[in-house]
């Protein structure tokens, strides 16, 4: 699957593993990997840098916002990417997606409201 190689060429900085339960915000830079569990909301510091990836153990309790996110896992909450989001066949989310680019693999569920948004930087000059 493309969705693999992506991951495997992105830096991760910061790893919830497998076996381990974050509850309160992260806010991040850089790369976030989720294989665990996390009760509350993960937030970029910088609006066109960082990404989250919620691998096939993973689940967030919570609203996911940043640049890229590519979701495998369970995300429970509204996911904001005003850059890429990214559905692999396992992603199972309850709550509105907004997404400037979607990429959907066949068996992925969204049990919300799909909302295209253009990304910032898109934006400029237009009124």
């Amino acid at each position: 699957m493309a969705l693999r190689k992506k991951i495997k060429t992105m830096r991760v900085d910061t790893l919830v593993g497998k076996h381990s339960r974050i509850v309160g915000d992260i806010l991040y830079t850089g790369g976030v990997h989720i294989e665990g569990e996390v009760e509350g909301n993960l937030m970029a510091e910088e609006v066109d840098k960082g990404f989250v990836v919620v691998s096939e153990t993973g689940l967030v309790k919570g609203e996911i916002r940043g640049p890229t996110v590519i979701v495998y896992g369970i995300v429970n909450g509204d996911v904001y990417a005003t850059g890429t989001l990214e559905l692999a066949a396992s992603a199972r989310i309850t709550g509105n997606v907004y997404y400037n680019l979607l990429e959907m693999t066949t068996g992925a569920e969204v049990n919300g409201n799909l909302i295209h948004q253009q990304s910032p930087r898109n934006q400029i000059g237009k009124g």
